[in-house]
């Protein structure tokens, strides 16, 4: 039985880490569960957002499938989740979004691969003050290194041959940001010559953004620096009904942390209405990563077969069903 760091979270966490607990039973998966607390739950029991028992659970499972959790105000994190992939070196962010139901688009399946620990999101920024103004200017420093940008690119391709995709998309700014983008870009070009079964291509952030929805299926796996992968994730939701819809691994060398990509929704916590299907679908990458294949698939049949189907859909896609009640239909359509 494998033994995993479990983190419900804050807000809707708990709800949807609860359904998603139930339909990874109905699976026939066998779990321990650690369980911790990050976020507000974890100001209130142990007065840190991030106790040194939650690094060190990770550390010992290799292994954490977590609801969203709240960065509390005025404390030392700019972000726990910026925090734990520090700490774990979490450099790939793996961000798969498909057609669920019908919409604006049909038949998307894309997967974005976000370098994790570099590029802006590092922190390193200061003010600049001209005589009595200490505010006068703000800087902040991206840093882009070889082994990083090698890195994110090299694990975009192997994760590209390995789940039989044809393509690779390198998204960059090199015409503005010559040397950090660069500096991406370059390893790009080199890197791909080792991968000659897969298409590559590279394309600029702005232009990329606006081929996304102008057509999306000119797309496959996208890779690119820390900030950019952040947004266009989102964005990526966007095109398949939003971030309910949009599950993430973070994955180092020797620790991955699986989550839902939306926040904790504080406004609708206890309501039970909150939608699991991100969360599920984590749990899905989460039992990938485990070796667990045939559970994997059949659970993410399951939750996909539940929302093409269209008879049970949570409020966020138009429907009336609570939590419970579409977490009841994957698990019947599960155990078909």
């Amino acid at each position: 039985m494998r033994e995993i760091t479990w983190l419900p979270g804050d807000g809707i966490g708990p709800e949807i880490a609860q359904a998603t607990l139930r339909v990874l039973e109905a699976s026939g998966v066998s779990l321990r569960l650690d369980e911790q607390k990050a976020g507000l739950s974890a100001v209130e029991a142990h007065g840190e957002p991030l106790p040194r028992k939650v690094i060190d659970s990770i550390r010992r499972t290799g292994v954490a499938l977590k609801g969203p959790l709240t960065t509390p105000s005025g404390v030392g994190f700019r972000s726990i989740n910026v925090a734990l992939r520090q700490e774990f070196d979490l450099y790939a962010n793996v961000r798969p979004v498909r057609t669920l139901f019908a919409g604006r688009y049909q038949d998307i399946d894309l997967v974005l691969v976000r370098e994790n620990t570099e590029g802006l999101y590092v922190g390193v920024e200061h003010y600049i003050g001209v005589g009595s103004d200490r505010k006068a200017a703000a800087e902040s420093v991206m840093i882009v290194t070889r082994f990083g940008a090698e890195r994110i690119v090299r694990y975009a391709f192997d994760y590209a041959r390995r789940m039989r995709r044809r393509k690779v998309t390198l998204v960059h700014k090199a015409n503005i940001l010559k040397l950090t983008q660069g500096l991406i870009l370059e390893a790009g070009r080199e890197i791909a010559k080792q991968y000659p079964d897969i298409a590559f291509e590279d394309r600029i952030i702005d232009a990329t953004a606006m081929q996304l929805v102008l057509d999306p299926s000119r797309f496959d796996v996208l890779v690119t620096e820390n900030m950019f992968g952040d947004i266009l994730s989102d964005q990526m939701a966007g095109l398949v009904g939003g971030l309910g819809f949009a599950p993430a691994a973070n994955v180092g060398g020797e620790v991955a942390i699986f989550e839902a990509v939306h926040g904790s929704a504080p406004d609708i916590a206890g309501q039970g209405v909150a939608n699991p299907t991100a969360l599920m679908l984590a749990a899905c990458l989460m039992l990938e990563h485990l070796g667990e294949d045939d559970a994997a698939t059949r659970m993410r049949a399951a939750v996909e077969g539940v929302w093409r189907e269209g008879r049970v859909r949570t409020r966020d896609a138009g429907g009336q069903a609570t939590t419970a009640q579409f977490t009841d239909a994957v698990i019947a359509k599960l155990r078909r």
